[in-house]
């Protein structure tokens, strides 16, 4: 269904803001001295792989009626 697959291109589209905000939280965090990943970055990053997700389960081909 091409509407679907292009949702999952918009979804795309979003995970990949996200993994820059990622990383914008990462630099903005050294540039303050901390280390490790902190927990906006953490949040971000489930938020990234959720939407990712849904990208992919737009794009599932398999037969759900069976």
């Amino acid at each position: 269904m091409a509407d679907l697959d292009d949702l999952a291109a918009r979804l795309d589209a979003f995970a990949e803001e996200l993994a820059e905000a990622a990383i914008v939280a990462l630099r903005a965090a050294v540039e303050e001295g901390r280390s490790g990943r902190v927990e906006i970055e953490r949040r971000i990053t489930r938020a990234r792989r959720s939407v990712e997700r849904a990208a992919s389960l737009l794009r599932d081909d398999g037969d759900d009626a069976g």
